[in-house]
């Protein structure tokens, strides 16, 4: 099925492309969530409509992320958890911690913007990247110490 991207979608394409997509995933995914309109004479049209919109959209958004990433450089979040005497934590920090914890300092990131190689599992600092983009990067200063 011929469809129009109506937003940028990752590892599939950006806004005002044309793709040829399989009927179910374009009647169950792309056209429900409004990710995608149907290819149409009338439709094809409006692809320069699209674009537009959807630039303004991106910048939008990246402003936006500017911004926080801004305001995310002096934080510094602090942990208590429980540790052995050679450090290990007996839980970790993860991804979600970290989510929550900038939430208390009234900061919205989702989860998957959060940079982590591994749960974090030893005491001491660390410097956690928050990933918006590729190009918009901030960095975090997470503390772990012992109960």
């Amino acid at each position: 099925m011929k469809v129009i991207l109506t937003k940028d979608i990752k590892k599939i394409g950006s806004a005002g492309e044309v793709l040829n997509v399989a009927n179910g995933f374009a009647r169950n995914y792309l056209l429900p969530h409004k990710f995608a309109i149907i290819a149409t004479k009338n439709n094809l049209n409006r692809i320069e409509t699209i674009k537009k919109d959807a630039e303004i959209a991106r910048l939008e958004v990246e402003n936006k992320y500017k911004a926080i990433a801004l305001k995310l450089a002096d934080v510094e979040l602090n942990f208590i958890r429980k540790a052995d005497e050679n450090g290990h934590l007996f839980g970790s920090v993860s991804e979600n911690d970290i989510v929550k914890a900038l939430e208390d300092k009234e900061f919205e990131i989702h989860r998957s913007h959060v940079n982590l190689e591994k749960h974090l599992k030893e005491l001491g600092a660390f410097d956690v990247e928050i990933m918006f983009t590729s190009d918009i990067i901030a960095k975090v200063k997470v503390n772990i110490e012992n109960e």
